[in-house]
C-alpha cells in the first residue's frame, strides 16, 4: 500500500524528519512519502497560517488521489488542517496526526496533556480538541514558548518538552503527552524514557491506523456528509477542481 504524507507548511526539513519516522514504523511492503504543497505558511503556529495552508492540503490530497495512486492520506499538523474538507475530495482514508494521538491516548491512557509550540498557538489546540470531542479527557495544553522554526537546537527543544511534560505529570494528573507538532516525532520515544510515561506525537499512530483501514477495504462513504463536493466556477483555484 503507499500512504501519502501532507506536512501542511512548506519546511522541507520537517517534511523529511516527518516522512523519517513514519518510514521507520511502516509495515513492510508500505509506501511512505511525505511533500510540502507548494504553496502556504513556512510554519503553522495560528488560526491565520492554518487557514493560508487549507488550500496546499486540498489540492495535495486530490494530487495523490488522482495521480499517484496514494492508498491512504495523512495530515502532519496538530491543527488537522483541512481534515474535514479533505475527506470530501477522495473517498480513501484521511487522517490528522491529532486525531491518531488522540484516538491512540483514548485507548491506552485517556487523561492526557498537550504541548505545542506558541501561545498563540493555544486556540489551534482548543479548537482540534473540540473536533474530536475530547475536551474532557485534556487534562492541561501547556504552550513550549519555542516556534517551530527555532526547532534546529534539538537539546534545547527536547529539554523544554520533557520540563513541561513533567508539569503536565505531576501538576495536572496527566497520564499522557501528546506532542502537539510534526516536527516533534523524533523525541517522543526519549521523552517516553525520561518521563515513564506514554508520549505519542500523532505521525506515527497515524501510519499504523491508515495501514488498519486500508487493509480492513475502508472508504468514506460518499452518500450525504462527506460526498464530493459540487462542480461550481471557482476563481485561481484550478487545482483545487479536479476530484
Amino acid at each position: 500500500m503507499k500512504i501519502k504524507i501532507i506536512n501542511p507548511n512548506i519546511t522541507q526539513r520537517m517534511t523529511r524528519e516527518v516522512e523519517e519516522a513514519a518510514r521507520k514504523y511502516a509495515s513492510p511492503g508500505t509506501e511512505v512519502y511525505a511533500v510540502s504543497p507548494p504553496t502556504g505558511p513556512d510554519s503553522v503556529e495560528s488560526l491565520y497560517d492554518e487557514v493560508l495552508a487549507v488550500p496546499g492540503v486540498i489540492s495535495e490530497i486530490i494530487k495523490g488521489d488522482r495521480e499517484e495512486n496514494a492508498d491512504a492520506f495523512i495530515i502532519a499538523c496538530f491543527g488537522d488542517p483541512g481534515l474535514e474538507a479533505a475527506r470530501e475530495v477522495t473517498d480513501k482514508p484521511v487522517i490528522g496526526i491529532a486525531q491518531a494521538a488522540i484516538e491512540a491516548a483514548r485507548l491506552m491512557a485517556p487523561n492526557f496533556s498537550v504541548l505545542y509550540v506558541l501561545d498563540k498557538s493555544q486556540k489551534i489546540i482548543e479548537n482540534v480538541l473540540k473536533l474530536h470531542n475530547a475536551e474532557n479527557e485534556c487534562c492541561s495544553i501547556r504552550s513550549i514558548g519555542l516556534g517551530v522554526l527555532e526547532s534546529e537546537d534539538k537539546e534545547k527543544l527536547l529539554k523544554a518538552l520533557t520540563e513541561k511534560g513533567r508539569i503536565c505529570m505531576e501538576q495536572d494528573g496527566a497520564e499522557c503527552i501528546l506532542l502537539g507538532c510534526a516536527g516533534y516525532v523524533q523525541f517522543a520515544e526519549k521523552m517516553k524514557d525520561e518521563l515513564g510515561i506514554l508520549v505519542l506525537d500523532g505521525v506515527v499512530p497515524a501510519v499504523k491506523f491508515c495501514e488498519a483501514m486500508v487493509e480492513i477495504g475502508a472508504k468514506i462513504p460518499k452518500r450525504k456528509l462527506c460526498d464530493f463536493p459540487d462542480k461550481k466556477e471557482i476563481l485561481g483555484f484550478d487545482n483545487l477542481t479536479k476530484f
